[in-house]
């Protein structure tokens, strides 16, 4: 039988490579934790640490595959779910931001990036085990974002206690986890709480005069400018909301809701516009790291996640996209190259060199949403 490859059979690439790998070398069963990343030569974790984001992210991904059926999938998800909940929440009901090896706080951060991550993964892992109490959990989590992250300039505070500059970054990915808290768990709060994030971003984060999306921004929610009138750019995001409205809105409307659809449809064309004309490396096809709002080059670094990104956008909106989902497949392809099965190249290298560094848990959670997305799981 032909192992699936990434572009014949995206889901057949997790399921016969990627989460079986990672089941095996990524999950650490004797510590009861989740590896940070995997050396492709040895698919040993070089790190002294864990981060909550990747418990988060894993169990996110692996209750992906506990829905495929594969083996070991359900164990790991109860994994994630008992170092959540027991290692990474606190006893005032926020989760700590970093652990040691032996799974004990070392960094009691409250970050709000991770902390909407720990929401997405409630949500997911419901889905999986519905008996599990975790409506319990996700309204716990809720209420205590609700209560420690508002910032009183609007939108959310980055981590408790402050950091700057503020990013929209924690906005964006709180309202996936709200998204799919109101797909499992119903009801209207966690709709309301997404609703009022379209909201921030339509009329507090994307700037109408360059049709841009900032990612740093002052404590007043200002976007930070350099000396040109700039702003920094990260068109993986652009495409990132792309997807993430276009789902808002189709929630919305099965909620029997009426969204703003005209602004929101406006955001959308502006998001893809800007990243398609200005974030796209013209050599390789790939997406940038960063650019200016002008357009002009930030950072000309090729890393994983912006392919995914873009992919799921041009699944979800083939109608804004410059290019289809299955060209995007195939430029996400290019990761995979000389990377054991399973694994990918992180970063793509100038001159084709081959990236041997540790493949990061993380982006196997960008992998798992964006395939899944255009396979339509």
């Amino acid at each position: 039988m032909r192992t699936a490859t990434l572009t014949d059979s995206p889901t057949g690439w997790l399921i016969e490579q990627a989460w079986p790998l990672w089941l095996q070398h990524g999950v650490d069963w004797a510590a009861g934790a989740f590896h940070e990343s995997l050396d492709p030569a040895t698919l040993t974790c070089p790190a002294p640490f864990r981060r909550l984001r990747v418990a988060a992210r894993q169990t996110y991904v692996f209750a992906q595959a506990a829905r495929a059926g594969v083996p070991r999938a359900e164990a790991a998800l109860r994994l994630g779910m008992h170092f959540l909940r027991t290692h990474a929440r606190q006893e005032d009901g926020g989760y700590a931001w970093r652990f040691g090896l032996d799974n004990a706080p070392i960094d009691q951060t409250r970050d709000l990036y991770d902390h909407a991550f720990v929401l997405l993964a409630f949500a997911e892992a419901a889905a999986v085990l519905p008996g599990a109490g975790l409506d319990g959990d996700a309204a716990a989590l809720s209420a205590y974002i609700d209560r420690h992250f508002p910032h009183q300039a609007g939108g959310f505070r980055e981590s408790l206690p402050d950091r700057a500059p503020r990013r929209q970054n924690p906005h964006m990915h709180l309202l996936e986890a709200l998204l799919a808290a109101h797909e499992t768990f119903g009801g209207c709060r966690y709709l309301d709480r997404a609703e009022a994030l379209v909201a921030l971003l339509l009329d507090r984060l994307l700037q109408p005069a360059e049709g841009a999306l900032p990612e740093f921004f002052d404590p007043s929610l200002r976007p930070l400018r350099d000396a040109q009138g700039r702003f920094v750019v990260e068109p993986g995001h652009h495409f990132e909301w792309v997807w993430l409205l276009d789902r808002h809105l189709h929630l919305s409307r099965a909620a029997g809701r009426e969204p703003p659809a005209a602004p929101i449809e406006a955001a959308m064309r502006r998001l893809m516009q800007h990243a398609e004309a200005h974030g796209i490396d013209a050599a390789s096809g790939l997406v940038l790291a960063s650019v200016h709002s002008d357009g002009t080059l930030c950072d000309p670094a090729i890393r994983l996640w912006p392919q995914t990104e873009r992919l799921k956008a041009a699944a979800a909106r083939p109608d804004l996209a410059r290019i289809g989902a299955a060209r995007c497949l195939e430029l996400l392809g290019l990761h995979f190259a000389g990377a054991p099965p399973g694994l990918w190249q992180e970063w793509l290298r100038p001159g084709g060199t081959v990236d041997r560094s540790p493949a990061p848990a993380s982006s196997l959670y960008h992998l798992t949403c964006a395939l899944t997305a255009v396979a339509g799981r």
